[in-house]
């Protein structure tokens, strides 16, 4: 079987948590956070009223970051997503705590203690699956452990906390 397609379409599936993480709202919700790896691009491409291309950079970023899945190369999960794992739990870490001040004030309790503990969920999930297919490789474990991932990335991790502009 050839996983270029399926690959392919995982890769653009991630356009779905995307826009619901950023577009879907509006404002900070539960459901829709306006995570950072979406919302800069988008604040920076709605300059030109681009903002809905932001929704691409996980995608993107999925296909950059294990060309091999494409190829069928290597089932394993590499080591550089567990040191990328380690940097983002403990940057999500340092963010939650310098903005939790800012998501009480603007966005409320409920928010940000609600997103804070979304987020907790979602990193022991990634860390769970990326340890169990690391030590069982598999091509369906390699992809379906990126495509958390960059999922987590695209719509939860890093949410907006604090004022808008």
């Amino acid at each position: 079987m050839n996983p270029r397609p399926l690959v392919i379409a995982a890769g653009l599936c991630l356009l779905i948590p995307a826009w619901i993480g950023i577009f879907s709202s509006g404002v900070p919700t539960l459901y829709a956070p306006l995570p950072t790896l979406t919302i800069l691009p988008a604040f920076v491409l709605s300059r030109w009223r681009l903002q809905s291309f932001a929704i691409l950079v996980p995608s993107i970023l999925f296909f950059s970051w294990s060309p091999g899945l494409l190829r069928n190369q290597n089932p394993n999960v590499p080591k550089r997503t567990i040191a990328l794992l380690g940097l983002l739990t403990v940057l999500a870490g340092v963010d939650f705590v310098f903005g939790w001040k800012y998501g009480m004030q603007y966005q409320g309790p409920r928010y940000t203690i609600g997103i804070g503990i979304i987020n907790m969920v979602w990193l022991v999930f990634l860390w769970w699956a990326i340890i169990h297919w690391w030590r069982k490789p598999s091509f369906r474990g390699h992809l379906l452990s990126h495509w958390f991932l960059f999922a987590w990335l695209a719509w939860y991790a890093f949410p907006y906390l604090g004022e808008l502009p």
